[in-house]
């Protein structure tokens, strides 16, 4: 496994608006790449693993968002009601063509304070699986995404979530 530690970008303090339409846009909120809020502190480390048989490797992003306020409460609240009103989004390719990406809460671990597993599914020339878990710790998010499986390639996602959770409880970090 290697870790390279990398700062993310962020969305900024941008919230979710009932009006906002669901377009391509929007996806980078509904896969839990950004969130709403502005985090007071924020890291971010990527995670790969190529040692799969089938020589299809795994890759992850874990992110670890502070937040002055309930900012990491809003998040949360903020991704399921986009989800809940934005399940499926084509993007649009200019041709008349796209790729479709279809979003869910799934069943996961219960963590922390409050937990989500989002289910991220494309359906275009092959299809692709971008899951995340998002851990509320206080006013924390620990989140792991990971960057492209192919489907059912999402077995290390919930022991990474677990790790992460275990390493920011004992470390701060």
């Amino acid at each position: 496994m290697d870790i390279a530690t990398v700062m993310a970008a962020d969305a900024g303090d941008r919230r979710s608006d009932a009006g906002m339409s669901c377009s391509d846009s929007m996806i980078p909120l509904l896969s839990a790449a950004r969130l709403t809020g502005t985090p007071s502190a924020m890291a971010a480390a990527t995670i790969s693993y190529d040692a799969d048989p089938d020589g299809w490797g795994w890759v992850g992003t874990e992110v670890l968002r502070t937040y002055a306020d309930d900012g990491a409460r809003r998040a949360m609240t903020d991704l399921r009601t986009l989800i809940g009103r934005c399940p499926t989004v084509v993007v649009s390719s200019g041709a008349g063509v796209g790729d479709r990406y279809r979003f869910a809460v799934a069943p996961g671990p219960r963590l922390g304070d409050d937990s989500v597993h989002v289910s991220c599914r494309t359906f275009g020339s092959e299809p692709l699986e971008w899951d995340s878990i998002l851990i509320r710790t206080g006013t924390t998010l620990v989140a792991v995404k990971e960057q492209g499986n192919q489907p059912g390639g999402d077995r290390y996602l919930t022991q990474l979530a677990e790790a992460a959770l275990r390493r920011f409880q004992a470390t701060g970090s």
